[in-house]
């Protein structure tokens, strides 16, 4: 009986002490995730401050894409020159104007309008090239027995009726005046 005694004893301290292991190393294991956990979470804020980095960067470049896109459309802008007239026009000229901007060398009216330098080809010009292209086609290909001829007449009918319609087209943009 004290046989049997001592191997129950024995067989519970041998129980216990490995149970004591395996919570020992549970505990191990449960700090050495726990350890993990937070350096991921470590590696995911770093990823974070690195990305917001990149979008402050980002809108660095965007804001001096913007400025140098303000300042070219700046430089480009119509440069408009008032004159007012105060006196009868005199040999010398006597005007009071102001400008936007630099100095203009656009034109300059004494009805005390507004002048403006446009850029670009007008209707007018437009219409005539298209009319005088077209209207030589048309010619040519209609005169069959002198196709130069009927080349030449066709540019000018055209050229000129292009001309009229791009004119007027001026007229309604407020290109020309009158």
């Amino acid at each position: 009986m004290k046989s049997l005694f001592l191997t129950g004893a024995f067989s519970v301290l041998l129980l216990t002490s490995c149970n004591k292991d395996e919570k020992l190393q549970t505990t191990t294991s449960l700090e050495q995730q726990k350890l993990d956990y937070q350096a991921r979470q470590i590696d995911l804020e770093k990823q974070k401050l690195a990305i917001e980095k990149e979008k402050i960067n980002f809108e660095k470049q965007k804001d001096s894409l913007n400025k140098v896109a303000e300042e070219k459309a700046k430089k480009t802008q119509v440069k408009e020159r008032v004159v007012y007239r105060n006196s009868p026009r005199s040999s010398s000229g006597s005007y009071a104007g102001t400008s936007s901007g630099s100095s203009s060398s656009g034109t300059s009216s004494s009805t005390g309008t507004t002048a403006t330098q446009k850029k670009g080809w007008s209707s007018a010009a437009k219409g005539t090239v298209i009319g005088t292209v077209g209207g030589a086609a048309a010619g040519a290909i209609i005169s069959k027995k002198n196709p130069g001829l009927g080349a030449v007449i066709g540019g000018i009918a055209g050229g000129a009726t292009g001309y009229t319609i791009g004119r007027a087209e001026d007229r309604k943009s407020g290109r020309v005046q009158k």
